[in-house]
């Protein structure tokens, strides 16, 4: 328990949360680009000259608070998790490929099941008001996150708040292989030097998250569609939980996109989640690393 409590996983919940807030700010209108690629119909190419012509210069910034506010508390219980189940485990001893992948995967479904309605909302809020080809998309009307909440409950009942959560627990192993092969590489390069550079820390953030993207993309945008919900893929069971239409979602997209498809918008999903990642983690170390040093404490885990 007392890991568990520790000064330590605070330290590193709170770094984690700031690195991730200021990293998705830097990048967050490829963010933007990414979701509306895999939620609508559209090219990439008209995606973005729709979004900079048509609506104006501020809608890649659209949602940007409730985004940030989700990605604060999610990473907090992720890096929070992470860090004392690794302690647990650990106890001092230089961690091992397998127990950072199934560590990593314990936090991812603590983050889940604990965030999920999070992400609901700012789903919802960042894609209200953009246009889309797609006939079957409901348009919707919030004024702000209290009331996506208050809407979506009361329209759609409670557990819609928990849409996509099947897909999201199938996802955890995205983190869990990004910080896997992260801590993987880390340890590499610290058995040939003293410290990691900002370059290093950057550069393996970066391979790490784009290893774990590649492998997970196809749940990923299956978890976008589910997540938006204001969607007729299936009228009688509008809070879209069930396996069928988990596996549905794909199968649909490979019939009118053929089997590239599960890899729509590909490429600006790895451009803002990779660079995001990379200076997530450099933010991260360096805050860690800066507060361990004015505290006059020395981490307690080895890598």
């Amino acid at each position: 328990m007392a890991s568990v409590l520790s000064y330590e996983s605070l330290v590193h919940a709170v770094t984690g949360a700031v690195g991730s807030v200021t990293a998705m700010t830097v990048f967050f209108p490829l963010d933007t680009a990414r979701l509306r690629l895999q939620v609508d119909e559209k090219t990439t190419h008209a995606v973005l000259l729709e979004i900079i012509k048509e609506e104006s210069l501020l809608t890649p910034y659209r949602g940007w608070f409730p985004v940030i506010s989700s990605l604060c508390c999610s990473n907090f219980v992720y890096f929070y998790t992470f860090n004392s189940l690794k302690a647990v485990w650990v106890k001092g001893q230089r961690s091992s490929t397998g127990k950072d992948l199934v560590v990593g995967f314990v936090a991812g479904v603590v983050n889940v099941l604990l965030t999920t309605p999070l992400w609901v909302v700012n789903t919802r809020l960042k894609l209200q008001g953009a246009k889309f080809r797609n006939e079957d998309i409901i348009p919707t009307n919030y004024k702000g996150t209290i009331d996506a909440f208050h809407q979506i409950v009361r329209d759609e009942g409670i557990l819609a708040l928990w849409n996509g959560t099947f897909p999201s627990l199938l996802l955890v192993y995205n983190p869990a292989t990004q910080f896997m092969f992260y801590e993987g590489l880390k340890w590499q390069l610290l058995k040939k030097r003293m410290n990691l550079s900002s370059l290093d820390v950057f550069i393996i953030g970066a391979i790490a998250k784009a290893v774990a993207t590649t492998v997970t993309y196809p749940m990923q945008t299956v978890q976008s569609i589910l997540r938006f919900g204001r969607h007729r893929l299936n009228p009688e069971n509008r809070t879209l939980e069930s396996l069928r239409n988990v596996l549905a979602l794909p199968h649909q997209r490979v019939k009118r996109f053929g089997i590239m498809g599960l890899y729509k918008s590909l490429e600006a999903k790895l451009l803002q989640t990779v660079l995001t990642a990379a200076l997530m983690f450099l933010v991260y170390e360096k805050l860690t690393a800066a507060t361990f040093t004015v505290m006059g404490l020395k981490s307690t885990h080895k890598h």
